[in-house]
């Protein structure tokens, strides 16, 4: 995947390996069974072992329930992948502590229960999904807005609409519109330079913007209490808080 914020598993891939800890019974009869429900292709069996909404990259949607999940199926999970789950070994599945067991480098993700909780892994079909979707998005944007890497994430509060790209230089730009206005017209504030700062291993993030005496405070959090916001914005004035908006992604 191409942004590793968008889920959590991706940030800790590449220390997993000196975390793994032996599977119990239990847990390896969970991937005996998922290895056997790929190896006859049984979507419909599949669909009830996976923890939804299931992330995808954004833009792509993310995967709502089983009848999503069914209809999207052979777009996440092409021949390869199939065949490689379908042919792998219990020794290729490694638990890393509280995060979950991973297949491979983390291509896809179980819990201890032997749910799906995170496909890393992108198909041909999602590659250009995702190509064509960044397109269409540079299509419908301000000029000067275009020239964006990654698009990150878009969301609304109360009053604004709000996006936040990558840069090629791997910085962040923040963006916004009083709410109600469109993509297409110029924004009411720009900010370049974003610093990304993670709060522990779990995924949630903030991302800091400065103008002058004032900082822009996205905070996203991914793993959190049930009714929590799934993002929030916070303005502050020399460090005094002068605005906080709960906010709602976008797709």
């Amino acid at each position: 995947m191409k942004y590793k914020i968008l889920f959590f598993f991706l940030l800790i891939s590449s220390v997993a390996f000196s975390q793994n800890e032996k599977l119990d019974k239990t847990k390896t009869e969970n991937i005996q069974k998922l290895i056997k429900l790929f190896q006859t292709k049984n979507i419909d069996g599949i669909s009830k072992i996976v923890n939804y909404p299931l992330s995808r990259e954004y833009p792509i949607l993310d995967v709502k329930n089983e009848v999503d999940f069914k209809k999207r199926f052979n777009q996440i999970f092409d021949a390869k992948i199939i065949n490689q789950i379908s042919n792998s070994k219990i020794e290729q599945w490694s638990e890393v502590g509280w995060r979950g067991i991973m297949f491979n480098d983390g291509d896809v993700w179980i819990n201890e229960n032997g749910k799906i909780i995170a496909v890393n892994y992108q198909s041909d079909f999602e590659n250009a999904q995702y190509k064509s979707l960044v397109v269409n998005d540079k299509k419908n944007l301000y000029p000067t807005l275009k020239n964006f890497h990654i698009p990150i994430y878009r969301f609304q509060t109360k009053n604004y609409f709000i996006r936040i790209d990558q840069l090629k230089d791997g910085s962040h730009r923040y963006a916004s519109w009083k709410l109600g206005k469109k993509e297409s017209t110029k924004p009411d504030l720009i900010i370049t330079n974003g610093e990304l700062q993670f709060d522990g291993s779990g995924g949630n993030h903030t991302i800091t913007f400065k103008k002058g005496e004032f900082s822009y405070i996205i905070y996203r959090g991914i793993i959190g209490e049930k009714n929590a916001p799934e993002i929030d914005l916070t303005v502050e004035q020399n460090n005094k808080v002068i605005l906080q908006q709960d906010g709602k992604l976008i797709q």
